[in-house]
């Protein structure tokens, strides 16, 4: 049963996928989200800014699903200071919150960003800042606000910052293919290439820092681990045993690599010392181990294991090798991912013949379905443990799509034109 299930997965993400852009497709959020307005940020330069911060402010506050942002044409003024902001005509619109901006030019060429968020109805300014920027930053400056906004007014550090990675390929021409591992800004927006191969591309994963992926490619026609610098673009080669190399996990300090290795002939967990270069394997089992990843404090792997029977998550303390069973309800449960605490263990969990994500609270011990579509895979938690990105299909073709920890909130993240997959959520930078 494992074994038919991962050459199943494995050639599903192989299907033919196609490169697109993502953007960010609200399907269901809270149910009384809370009012603000973002008004447009005042500018008096001569030349047209690059980027509308104001908007990019809206439209992320809007995809988190939890405001109900007002529409510009709804403004009766556009207020950038405490003294052209009239509370009363904000009352009366129904808004809640405010978020006003100035930008105004700087010594060398560069821009200055003042921000505001007031709460309407205490009349109370809740924060404030000034920020400085060039014109082509002014999108992460947007970003930087969203996420001061969001963790003001939901007391969650905001995650609109940060980074994913996924996979993407094209069919140029018959029995031609190019895959590539594309980097963007959490919203899909400012994709860009890090690898690109004729060979399939798999597993990418964010060390801790942010600053390097590691990566499984086919380019040498065989699965080979890499880890790639993003400053530099330099990469390197660091495992490729004859069989399977496969499923990348960074430790927390980011000195080793946990992998699953067949070179001994069965599917096992290994861990890598990038600084000793030293192979250390870590479980023993004629069933198969596969999908490890860290747990916060560096001090357990949990991994996927059907030495159960079938398909099943395990935690393994890697001080005393001692093994525990974490998923019961259900008979298949795959690809563990812990929040950041440890507390909450997202997974790929089986139902009624289709796949979905489901999280259980490893304190209390219940498991939760999040998702109902048909094939749902590949979980990777937001850095502030409230979203989940997954990959899950939408007619015949593959798109992203996220759900809120509690299930709440659901948006997808659609490609223009085809499919994309094995997406990766950054860390905080």
């Amino acid at each position: 049963m494992m074994q038919r299930s991962l050459v199943f997965l494995v050639l599903f993400c192989f299907s033919l996928l196609v490169r697109a852009d993502l953007t960010i497709e609200i399907t269901q959020g809270v149910d009384e989200p809370t009012p603000v307005a973002v008004v447009p940020f005042a500018w008096e330069g001569a030349q047209t800014l690059p980027e509308d911060v104001a908007q990019v402010v809206s439209d992320d506050l809007y995809t988190s699903g939890m405001f109900k942002m007002m529409p510009r044409d709804n403004m009766l003024s556009f207020p950038s200071d405490r003294n052209s902001l009239y509370f009363r005509d904000w009352r009366i619109s129904g808004s809640d919150y405010i978020v006003i901006g100035r930008i105004t030019e700087a010594a060398d060429n560069q821009l200055s960003v003042a921000f505001e968020l007031y709460d309407i109805l205490k009349e109370e300014r809740v924060l404030g800042e000034v920020v400085n920027a060039s014109r082509t930053s002014l999108r992460a400056v947007g970003h930087y606000i969203s996420d001061k906004v969001f963790e003001a007014l939901t007391g969650v550090r905001g995650a609109f910052s940060t980074k994913i990675v996924y996979v993407t390929a094209e069919q140029p021409r018959p029995s031609v293919y190019r895959y590539r591992l594309m980097l963007a800004d959490s919203d899909g927006h400012n994709p860009r290439t890090i690898l690109e191969s004729k060979e399939p591309i798999m597993s990418p994963a964010w060390s801790r820092d942010g600053s390097k992926l590691a990566y499984v490619s086919f380019e040498t026609g065989r699965p080979s681990v890499y880890v790639q610098y993003l400053a530099t673009g330099k990469r390197e080669k660091v495992q490729s045993f004859r069989g399977i190399n496969g499923a990348p996990a960074w430790s927390p300090d980011g000195n080793k690599l946990a992998l699953v290795l067949s070179k001994d002939g069965n599917p096992e967990v290994y861990i890598l010392d990038l600084i000793q270069r030293r192979l250390n394997r870590v479980t023993h089992h004629f069933g198969i181990d596969t999908e490890p990843s860290w747990s916060p404090d560096g001090q357990s792997l949990i991994f996927t294991s059907d030495r159960g029977g079938q398909p099943q998550i395990y935690s393994i303390y890697l001080p005393s090798r001692d093994i525990t069973r974490l998923t019961f309800e259900g008979s298949y449960n795959a690809r563990g991912r812990l929040t950041q605490d440890g507390r909450f263990l997202a997974m790929v969990n089986q139902s009624n013949g289709s796949f979905h994500i489901a999280v259980q609270d490893l304190k209390a011990g219940s498991m939760e379905l999040l998702t109902e579509t048909f094939m749902d895979e590949s979980p990777t938690i937001a850095p502030n443990g409230s979203i989940i990105m997954y990959a899950t299909q939408e007619g015949i073709r593959g798109v992203l799509a996220a759900v809120s920890l509690d299930g709440r909130v659901k948006f997808r993240l659609p490609s223009s034109s085809g499919d994309v997959r094995e997406p990766a959520w950054s860390p905080f930078q």
